[in-house]
């Protein structure tokens, strides 16, 4: 029964969540973007020039836009993006009259790729982050790029291109140019919105004082060490190979512990995006 209400929880939060990045979305639309004609990449962008040559409402051209998308990509993306995406949109739909009812807040091009972007980024990056989308570009590029040799990271920097060079035929190449500011700002919105600022990282360590060197980490840093088996490639000794997840904070005054120990050890220090599990109860270690 506990079990069973931590899930219903867990997507009861889930959909304010997207509500909520679907009306920061709709915010950075009706006060930033669409009234200074600035465009987003990807379908956004397309929806936004759409918009303002037919009159359509900017979700309704996102909607309508991401339609073909959604049916190209249903198998290899599943139900489950889909629906929270038609959802998202749906939340963008019903926040989008609120604030474009609302007074202009700048017509400063920068303020407005600035704070547009960063408004765009994090409700992006909410509306990714628990499980939906606004831009049917990334499936597309996700199935040309099993098809072709371009990255998934190629075709959308194409699609992107494309895009906020038609932009500047339409609005004006000033207003591309503030376009691309708002693109690189939103993506690294995005990135922060779902990686945290606390960015986890996971370092694997070989040393010649495995014993000693996670007995120091686990004092003086009170986490717990994993130990891993390895054998060295040439010279097919057995060795200990230590694992360790810390937080961004943590790397210098682990490099310090290692330097301490065994200042020839090699390290590799590398990005989590997620950690899920493996909470315990800090205390202190004896060895």
């Amino acid at each position: 029964m506990e079990k069973k209400l931590k899930t219903a929880f867990d997507i009861f939060l889930k959909y304010i969540l997207i509500i909520v990045g679907s009306a920061a979305a709709a915010c950075a639309f009706g006060l930033f973007l669409v009234p200074n004609n600035l465009i987003d990449g990807g379908v956004t962008g397309i929806s936004i020039m759409v918009s303002h040559i037919t009159g359509l409402p900017v979700p309704v051209s996102i909607l309508l836009l991401n339609i073909p998308f959604y049916i190209l990509g249903y198998k290899h993306v599943g139900k489950n993006l889909i629906w929270f995406s038609v959802f998202s949109i749906i939340c963008l739909y019903i926040f989008s009259p609120i604030f474009e009812a609302m007074p202009q807040v700048t017509s400063d091009l920068f303020l407005t790729s600035v704070f547009g972007g960063l408004l765009l980024g994090f409700g992006v990056g909410i509306i990714i982050k628990y499980g939906g989308s606004l831009d049917g570009t990334e499936i597309t590029a996700i199935i040309l790029n099993k098809k072709t040799s371009f990255s998934v990271g190629q075709i959308v920097m194409f699609i992107n291109v494309f895009i906020l060079g038609s932009s500047g035929f339409l609005f004006g190449w000033d207003r591309a140019m503030y376009s691309i500011v708002t693109c690189l700002i939103e993506t690294k919105a995005i990135d922060l919105t779902i990686k945290g600022f606390d960015e986890s990282k996971s370092v694997i360590i070989v040393s010649n004082n495995p014993d000693e060197l996670a007995c120091r980490i686990m004092e003086k840093m009170e986490r717990g060490v994993t130990y891993l088996e390895g054998s060295g490639g040439y010279s097919k000794d057995e060795k200990k190979v230590l694992y360790i997840v810390i937080n961004r904070l943590e790397v210098s005054k682990l490099k310090s512990i290692i330097e301490e120990v065994d200042e020839n050890a090699f390290v590799t220090i590398s990005g989590v995006h997620e950690v899920i599990g493996g909470k315990v109860k800090r205390k202190r270690f004896q060895c």
